[in-house]
């Protein structure tokens, strides 16, 4: 009997593709030489979510830190109701952000996709960090954290 190849999610940008926030992409080869007999789903949850490509840099913000880019805020903390999603026009694109991360939790169940390779830093997908201003600061983007609630496995990839 034949093993069926895993199906994985994996951040459009890290296998390529133009969907960065600035319109570039973070090709990661290495990660691509490991996805070698895998089906790989490719996703941006941000393009998913309604948002273009280039498009304003975005960051999760919190109430309870008066908006400032410092704090524990994280995707789990937008999926609570606790944090927005804010791009540095200050428009707030915090259901843009939950859109697309439903739409890849959609997308990896009909998949039956039990693991996300995912982009560090970014406010949809980061693992462990995501970007406050300038600065890398623990926490998760707004799909990790749907995508745990739900049990997914979630990898970050510099």
């Amino acid at each position: 009997m034949s093993k069926k190849a895993e199906k994985v999610i994996v951040s459009s940008c890290l296998l390529g593709r133009p969907t960065r926030y600035d319109g570039g992409h973070s090709k990661n080869d290495d990660l691509i030489s490991k996805l070698a007999g895998k089906v790989v789903i490719a996703v941006c949850p941000e393009e998913l979510g309604g948002l273009g490509t280039p498009r304003p840099a975005a960051e999760i913000k919190g109430s309870g830190d008066g908006g400032s880019i410092i704090g524990n805020t994280d995707g789990a903390s937008v999926l609570d109701g606790k944090a927005r999603v804010m791009n540095v026009n200050s428009k707030d694109t915090t259901e843009s952000f939950i859109k697309g991360a439903e739409e890849t939790l959609r997308i990896a169940r009909e998949n039956l996709a039990t693991r996300a390779y995912l982009k560090e830093k970014s406010p949809s997908c980061g693992v462990t960090v995501i970007k406050k201003g300038n600065k890398d600061c623990e926490g998760s983007g707004v799909t990790t954290a749907l995508l745990r609630l739900n049990n997914i496995e979630t990898i970050g990839i510099s």
